[in-house]
């Protein structure tokens, strides 16, 4: 249930805060007074795509904020949510360069995971639904959730048979006939032999790369070395000036304790300096021409970055390399392995088959259980003499059932109505007037609400195209509704907001230079006020606003025996 809504910087409404009652909820005012801005700011709380010609003119960011209360934190959870005992926040900020952030109980989301979580807590019924129901794909979804609400364990069955085989096709696809697994094992042997003749090792690209560039430096090596060597062991180098140091000291030694240290440290120099000189000339005598290893080691990185460009980085060739042995096994034994996958795809074949063909009964129950709510709920309507039914295709046969299989079966059905006596049953999409098709979704609405754990449900203008006593048909279908959940309605049919449990007047006002959209929440007087603007009657006829009171009354009263 939505509990208050708070509006900033949309369209034409500055601020704005709105709480909602638990049950029938209405809202009402002259064309353009702005509902649609209202319904817009609920549709983006349900997920709808922000468009940045939303935000009011002038500003740089607003935001809408709804706070529900969930009964079900079931949704919540999958997403990581905390339920917050039992209260949903949605936040959704927008900006003047068209991005949006969203949030819910402070958890970021994206427009789309927004919209999959609000399914579970609110239904909008509006004029691009009523469209929409025009599509077969849409007729599908409606009696496949009237259907399998409660049990939809048939569905994922077929899902499940429906993806093994396929997985089954293209695994034989794969494996392909004789000439092609013939051409693909010699591929798959070229590719192995390479990959393991190589004999890569794991960092070994690295390590050659180092030493490359010592191979490269290998002349300013041997120089630096050989330079260092002659300071240290040459003529007047540091080692023989060191051993002179030593001597000239060493006859002073006696005389005090400070020149004896002095020696001591000279003689550890020389040690030092002596062993330096030893390990540059290992260093010297061991190397060698540097030029044979340096084509060597190019060579090998050149092999190396080949194969890498061919198979990838060394995981990525191990894993190539393992698939590839798969692969080739699979093929070398491809006759054995392609008998195998055709009794298996044979054997799914035949449990999709009886997976589809149980949908389709349960389909076509559920169908005539739909068809007789509907017609019922028709009647109610004021569309007593309707006749409605989902037609399915004939159902085609084991041997050519897989042309129109899917995962939801291989059922071919539409929704056809006849509205009046002596019509002809025809395709929804081709027989149906506006306010036909208002009540039709309604009818709709009302039987799969009844089957959900929906908390509110929202009309737009539900009431298009109706007048008189319908109208009070659907006031009375809305109320029933609303006692079960809450309902929202942006309606023009005094009959509907005479029935409400909570009404909201729209009205378009200029305050400093500015155009705005208020809503008022309105007073008993106040409805009965709006009950007689919506007739059509008021300031013409002196007994409009008691017509209106008498309306509201009898309304109260219907609402009084269907709470008893």
């Amino acid at each position: 249930m939505l509990r208050n809504i708070r509006i900033h910087n949309l369209a034409l409404i500055r601020d704005l805060e709105i709480g909602f009652c638990s049950e029938l909820n209405v809202f009402s005012g002259e064309t353009g007074a702005g509902k649609s801005i209202i319904v817009d700011s609920l549709m983006l709380l349900m997920g709808a795509r922000y468009d940045k010609s939303l935000l009011k003119f002038g500003e740089d960011k607003g935001f809408v904020e709804g706070v529900f209360d969930c009964a079900d934190a079931a949704p919540l959870e999958e997403l990581g949510i905390d339920a917050e005992d039992g209260v949903l926040i949605v936040m959704r900020r927008f900006f003047k360069d068209g991005k949006n952030d969203i949030r819910v109980n402070g958890k970021q989301l994206t427009t789309a995971m927004l919209r999959e979580l609000m399914q579970s807590y609110v239904d909008i019924c509006g004029q691009n639904e009523n469209q929409s129901l025009l599509k077969v794909s849409e007729q599908r979804k409606i009696l496949d959730y009237f259907v399998f609400k409660h049990d939809d364990a048939p569905l994922k069955a077929c899902r499940a048979a429906y993806g093994e085989y396929k997985s089954v096709l293209a695994e034989m696809e794969k494996l392909g006939d004789e000439r092609t697994r013939a051409q693909r094992i010699d591929v798959l042997k070229y590719q192995i032999e390479e990959i393991e003749s190589a004999k890569v090792a794991v960092g070994e690209e690295e390590s050659l790369v180092e030493r490359r560039h010592l191979l490269m430096a290998a002349e300013r090596i041997k120089t630096a070395l050989g330079e260092c060597y002659d300071r240290l062991d040459g003529d007047g180098g540091a080692g023989e000036a060191a051993s002179d140091a030593m001597r000239s000291l060493g006859g002073v030694t006696q005389f005090g304790e400070a020149y004896q240290t002095l020696y001591d440290r000279l003689r550890s120099a020389e040690i030092e300096l002596n062993d330096v000189a030893e390990c540059i000339k290992d260093e010297l005598d061991a190397m060698t021409d540097s030029g044979a290893e340096l084509d060597s080691v190019l060579a090998r990185l050149d092999k190396l970055r080949a194969l890498k460009n061919k198979y990838g980085a060394y995981d990525v060739m191990q894993k190539f390399l393992s698939e590839a042995k798969a692969e080739l096994d699979r093929a070398e034994n491809g006759a054995e392995l392609y008998e195998s996958l055709c009794k298996k795809e044979c054997a799914l074949k035949a449990e999709l088959y009886a997976c589809a063909k149980k949908l389709s009964e349960l389909r076509k129950d559920g169908a005539v259980a739909m068809q007789k709510s509907i017609i019922a709920e028709l009647s109610d309507l004021g569309m007593a003499n309707s006749t409605f039914e989902a037609v399915f295709a004939p159902a085609p046969d084991e041997n050519n059932f897989t042309e129109r299989v899917t995962a939801s079966g291989f059922d071919e059905f539409e929704f056809y109505l006849s509205p009046n006596v002596g019509q002809p049953l025809m395709p929804l999409a081709k027989i149906i007037s506006g306010g036909e098709m208002s009540r039709f979704m309604l009818a709709i609405k009302l039987i799969t609400g009844n089957l959900g754990n929906i908390g509110t449900m929202i009309f737009d203008e539900i009431d298009t195209g109706i007048s008189g006593a319908i109208g009070l048909s659907v006031a009375k279908k809305l109320c029933r509704l609303s006692r079960g959940r809450q309902v929202l309605c942006v309606t023009h049919l005094p009959q509907i907001a005479a029935m409400a449990d909570a009404q909201f007047y729209i009205e378009k006002i200029e305050s400093d230079g500015d155009t705005q959209t208020r809503v008022t929440p309105l007073d008993r007087d106040g409805q009965i006020g709006e009950i007689s603007r919506l007739s059509g009657t008021k300031g013409v006829s002196n007994t409009s606003d008691k017509n209106a009171r008498e309306l509201k009354d009898w309304s109260d009263g219907f609402k009084k025996e269907l709470n008893a």
